[in-house]
């Protein structure tokens, strides 16, 4: 079964990688890029080399997907119309939906993945015993 994992570079994704390797996943590992530099009119930083080096070091595939316009249009404008109005937007209600478990979950099937994979909900548990 091939994975594809949404890797920041942090530990949860990290392990996560690691993890769904080890359980015996055909696993490759990508970093959306949303930064745009017109919207900021600021140079971007690169994708995270963190990921790319977890990647590198588990000896899997590791890709960039340029999503700047989708961030800008699905998170970054229905932000600021609900900040506008007078409400309190959450920004990763947008991201996670439409970004993460849309278009991420969307490019991973159309190139042959059978399912997605992340850090963000790692369940932690404590080794009573340690």
């Amino acid at each position: 079964m091939r994975a594809l994992i949404a890797m920041s570079g942090g530990v949860d994704s990290s392990v996560a990688a690691y993890v769904l390797q080890q359980q015996g996943f055909d696993c490759a590992g990508s970093t959306m890029q949303l930064c745009d530099e017109a919207l900021l009119n600021a140079p971007c930083q690169e994708p995270s080399e963190d990921a790319k080096k977890v990647a590198d070091r588990l000896g899997i595939p590791f890709f960039t997907m340029p999503r700047e316009a989708d961030f800008r249009h699905l998170v970054v404008e229905p932000f600021i119309r609900c900040y506008e109005e007078g409400g309190t937007p959450n920004p990763c209600v947008y991201c996670n939906k439409q970004l993460k478990f849309g278009l991420f979950l969307e490019e991973a099937l159309a190139q042959g993945f059978d399912c997605i994979a992340t850090g963000h909900y790692a369940r932690i548990t404590q080794d009573p015993d340690t």
